[in-house]
């Protein structure tokens, strides 16, 4: 199996230009490629990963990477399916948000090894010195507004409107393009299946300004069994940065797909051989409620996202969470496993009794249901059962004399944090 047929096997190939031409080209020889990402925020999210996953298959393949982090387009802003401009943001923030996402890309490829070591890429650095009147005559001139108005990207914005910065954005990911292949021969973009449009405008101007063919490969949405937009959680996105989102909520986030979903999120998220993954189905599917495919999957993308160490630390939180040990825990790590249960800071003139405590902290709403509770034996503080009505907090019950976690009932957590 050649690598193009890889990439379909494990259902990351969506749209091609010309899949024969494509796949010869890649089973030929060492193929140049890149794939764009612009710094719209100071992290990648989920949604980002699968693009970045098939340039690290087709490095690992022999073909060489030069992934672009967009300073110059990052401050235009693509309309691809969005329903409003985006706001713009200073040059300042850009440039801040470029280093971090170039440190994440640096993560998943190479730079280091080989002939086909990773080469980082911004766009900025090219179009920061081209005029107005030279990018117009020498670019603008090869897309005509009937090609530009063609774009699903730009239809879906004309009634609501769309402005000539958005509108012109497509011109400029088609010039990377044209750029990358002129000074690096790149021949190959990877992108999402929302920015068909983009891509194409590249292959476009390579053939009509330089009589040069360039590929593309789009990525498929990933979508969940019920059609949901994968990656986002609560509405919330999952951040490839740990300080946005932890890697036990990542590994949670894993941990917790549907059963129709985790295999073939398998062959999408993780490196594993597609021999090694049709094994695991068998023993998934053989006592699915053991949720084997999951708990790879987690492992998996977790340690290739934030390494074996930080896998290892989520699983630790993960057990030691479900037993109540929460003693085998340091407030570092309880404050990722905890981190959406309510809490609340306690002040240096509140009562320390529990009783008091737990109605001022807002555990409970009363001193006669804090006494039922406790006297039920509802109540733990740090995994141990308190049913001693006089009983009062201590420096002691500080993990670490930051936090003190309080479980009432079987699953309802509260953390009270200490200044």
């Amino acid at each position: 199996m050649n690598i193009f047929e890889e990439l379909k096997a494990r259902g990351l190939v969506f749209q091609t230009t010309d899949e024969e031409a494509l796949e010869k080209a890649l089973t030929e020889g060492s193929v140049s490629f890149y794939s764009g990402y612009d710094p719209t925020a100071d992290s990648l999210h989920l949604g980002h990963l699968v693009p970045i996953l098939v340039c690290r298959h087709l490095q690992l393949a022999g073909h060489k990477p030069f992934p672009l982090v967009g300073g110059a387009t990052g401050l235009i802003g693509d309309p691809s399916f969005k329903d409003t401009e985006r706001s713009l943001q200073t040059k300042e923030t850009v440039d801040g948000w470029v280093k971090k996402i170039q440190s994440q890309l640096s993560r998943f490829l190479d730079f280091e090894n080989g002939d086909n070591k990773a080469e980082m890429t911004n766009n900025y650095n090219w179009f920061a010195s081209i005029s107005f009147i030279d990018f117009l005559r020498d670019v603008g001139k090869y897309f005509t507004v009937n090609y530009m108005m063609s774009k699903e990207s730009v239809k879906k914005r004309i009634e609501t409107g769309i402005s000539y910065t958005e509108f012109a954005y497509q011109i400029m990911q088609g010039y990377d393009f044209y750029e990358l292949n002129r000074t690096h021969n790149v021949t190959l973009q990877i992108g999402g299946s929302d920015q068909w449009g983009n891509m194409t405008a590249g292959t476009e101007l390579l053939r009509r300004k330089a009589d040069k063919t360039g590929h593309v490969i789009t990525v498929p949405l990933i979508t969940d069994s019920t059609g949901k937009k994968f990656g986002k959680s609560e509405g919330n996105a999952i951040w490839l940065d740990a300080t946005k989102t932890s890697p036990y909520e990542m590994y949670q986030f894993w941990l917790n797909v549907m059963d129709e979903d985790a295999v073939r999120f398998l062959k999408i998220f993780t490196f594993l051989t597609l021999d090694e993954i049709a094994e695991i189905e068998k023993e998934f599917n053989t006592a699915r409620h053991e949720r084997l495919a999951q708990k790879v999957l987690a492992r998996e993308v977790v340690t290739l996202v934030h390494g074996e160490e930080a896998y290892q630390q989520a699983l630790n939180i993960t057990e030691q969470l479900f037993t109540g040990n929460i003693k085998g825990l340091s407030a570092s790590e309880l404050k990722q496993g905890l981190s959406n249960v309510p809490n609340y800071t306690v002040q240096t003139e509140d009562d320390l009794n529990i009783v008091e405590l737990l109605v001022t902290s807002g555990i409970v709403t009363s001193k006669r249901q804090a006494r039922e509770d406790i006297q039920n034996g509802a109540i733990y503080i740090n995994g141990e059962r308190i049913q001693d009505l006089d009983y009062s907090l201590s420096d002691s019950d500080k993990i670490d004399g930051e936090l003190t976690v309080v479980r009432r009932g079987k699953k309802k957590y509260f953390v009270l944090k200490f200044d």
